[in-house]
């Protein structure tokens, strides 16, 4: 006779919570199989192989932050987050999302303030290069000469972020890309100058691109995602905006996937 699906459940639920918590070996001994020295070896190795998924998967994921705080202490950091915030679903590439926020908040950390705003632009980077393509030219762009700005909605592609930031996250993110003698003098800059950067993260082809994007550009594009009409996302953006020069770089560069009309369905299943 089989077993019951359920204990089998069960079981693999325990094994999976035993992997993040030490104080939950005890409860597992019922579940499994073998007993003793023997299960604990097998839980250890099982923990083992773990703490080795969580430093490649992360690592993929946040290579400027790996380069930032050194490969010994970026182990010691997925292994700690891992054990935090485990996975909750069976695809790694997108594990990770929670990283920033949980660096943001780590007192060990606090002496590097900006390291969180730099995740966020790895996991962005991250997150576009996984995303859906979008066609070359917007759908629905002739809209925009067919009806008023208050009747539109212009929605971005899948993955584009604009990360605020009080640090030169472009400049440090771009640097470590660089294979120039001095390419962190730019870095040593900005950080004596109090530079803050805005960073747009897009992929006009197959990878990731990072730029700078002014203040207006940062709030149209907030705005946007916000599903603001296109004459509110024009208010938020502010009278020094330039439309007209955003609209010819976000074809360019793909960063729209779609001029609709207000109420459209698809517009409001987002």
């Amino acid at each position: 006779m089989s077993a019951d699906p359920r204990h089998e459940l069960a079981r693999q639920q325990q094994l999976l919570r035993a992997l993040w918590r030490r104080d939950a070996d005890s409860a597992l001994q019922e579940w499994v199989h073998e007993s003793g020295a023997w299960a604990q070896h097998g839980l250890d190795a099982y923990r083992g192989n773990a703490s080795a998924i969580a430093e490649r998967t992360l690592a993929a994921a946040f290579p400027t932050v790996r380069q930032l705080v050194g490969d010994e202490s970026f182990a010691r950091l997925a292994r700690a987050h891992w054990h935090r915030h485990p996975p909750c679903r069976g695809d790694l590439a997108r594990y990770g999302d929670a990283l920033p926020d949980w660096i943001a908040d780590d007192p060990q950390l606090a002496s590097e303030p900006y390291l969180a705003d730099v995740a966020r632009v790895d996991w962005a980077v991250h997150a576009i290069e996984c995303a859906t393509d979008v066609a070359p030219v917007p759908e629905g762009l002739r809209l925009l000469g067919e009806r008023d700005p208050a009747q539109l909605m212009l929605r971005l592609r899948p993955g584009l972020q604009c990360i605020a930031s009080r640090w030169p996250v472009v400049t440090i993110w771009q640097a470590h890309r660089s294979d120039t003698a001095d390419r962190f003098a730019a870095v040593r800059q900005a950080f004596d100058d109090g530079v803050a950067e805005n960073a747009l993260v897009s992929r006009p082809q197959w990878r990731a691109s990072v730029c700078v994007i002014d203040a207006p550009g940062a709030r149209f594009i907030a705005a946007l995602g916000e599903a603001m009409p296109l004459s509110r996302a024009l208010d938020a953006a502010g009278g020094r905006f330039d439309f007209e020069a955003w609209l010819h770089d976000a074809v360019r560069q793909q960063w729209l996937q779609a001029v609709e009309p207000v109420g459209d369905a698809s517009v409001g299943a987002r």
